[in-house]
């Protein structure tokens, strides 16, 4: 098969088609014949070296793909959703994506929802297993102090994690604030769903959604940020209000006011997604199929692609990525890979 290689620790250059044999699917695993894969940050960090794949898990990046089922012995016991094989399906994966065949524990494996392409379907799994797990178990949205009308403020809302935080939360009723680093960037949070958006570089993000909550704060904040935005986000939070980090693109360090978090009840907290066990990841498999995927089928949640490129640009595609032009998600698509 072709598959996307990272031939040594780097810039995008680094990424090249190459040959690689064909997976095998192992016990409670499927083998996808791949149409399309997502692009995510997570990736970008494998390229450079500071993201490896957990032991036992293909070196070739990726995490997301849409494409039909092929092979694999699918065990009717643990097939929540009736999947066979020639059933077109995304899923979400540790690794391995960049490639024209890869695997994936069934349990991990959505239906495509109806009306949806292969490419649109392969934005879908890395976002949204990811919001959902941070946003409503972790942090759980909707089941604090402040009931069904909690807020959410999105970091970085024009990212991939970030439009699909946006849409799911709006679509499932509550208040959705979220920053971004343009005007235009803001308007298009606005469009999917942001009561308001507002642009870092120009506005005080704490300031504004003191003034939009009538000096109360948002419930739930989620932030790929870090670094020195949690002591702000802190001030931001209503009481009892819980941050949810799923990254650190502005550093692993932050000073927080300890009393503050005493006194308000505010939480701190976190995860990654990828070493998470298949059972785990299942669960959420089983929570998006049932909450989610119909909010996508109804068009309340829509796919947000930015740009798709042949599988052969993958390097373009991280190029793009990188510059944080983008607003939604980047995809690679196998189609025309031979």
């Amino acid at each position: 098969m072709k598959a996307v290689e990272i031939t040594e620790f780097g810039a995008p250059e680094v990424l090249k088609l190459a040959e690689r044999p064909t997976p095998e699917p192992k016990a409670g695993e499927v083998l996808i014949k791949v149409s399309a894969s997502g692009v995510n940050r997570p990736d970008v960090f494998q390229r450079k070296g500071s993201y490896a794949p957990p032991p036992g898990i293909s070196d070739l990046p990726g995490l997301e793909v849409a494409g039909e089922i092929v092979g694999g012995a699918i065990d009717e016991k643990n097939n929540p959703f009736g999947l066979k094989i020639g059933d077109r399906v995304c899923a979400l994966i540790a690794g391995g994506g960049y490639a024209e065949y890869a695997v994936a524990p069934l349990g991990q494996c959505l239906p495509v929802p109806k009306g949806l392409t292969d490419v649109e379907a392969a934005s879908l799994p890395e976002t949204f297993f990811t919001v959902w797990s941070n946003v409503f178990q972790r942090a759980y949205l909707g089941q604090g102090e402040g009931g069904e009308n909690e807020t959410l403020l999105v970091q970085g809302g024009s990212s991939g994690i970030g439009v699909t935080a946006i849409q799911i939360a709006h679509a499932l009723g509550f208040r959705v604030f979220a920053t971004a680093g343009s005007d235009d960037k803001c308007r298009a949070c606005e469009a999917l769903g942001a009561e308001r958006a507002i642009n870092y570089r120009t506005s005080d993000f704490v300031e504004v959604v003191k003034a939009l909550t009538n000096d109360r704060g948002v419930d739930v904040i989620l932030d790929m940020v870090a670094g020195g935005y949690v002591a702000r986000e802190l001030s931001a939070l209503a009481t009892g209000g819980r941050i949810v980090l799923i990254a650190t693109l502005g550093g692993s360090k932050a000073e927080l006011n300890m009393g503050e978090i005493l006194r308000r009840r505010l939480t701190v907290t976190g995860s990654t997604l990828r070493a998470r066990s298949v059972e785990f990841k299942a669960q959420i498999a089983q929570e998006l199929k049932a909450k989610v995927w119909p909010l996508i089928e109804e068009g309340r949640i829509k796919p947000v692609l930015f740009r798709v490129f042949p599988a052969a640009q993958a390097a373009e595609a991280h190029a793009l990525m990188e510059s944080s032009e983008h607003i939604g998600k980047i995809v690679l698509d196998w189609s025309g890979a031979v």
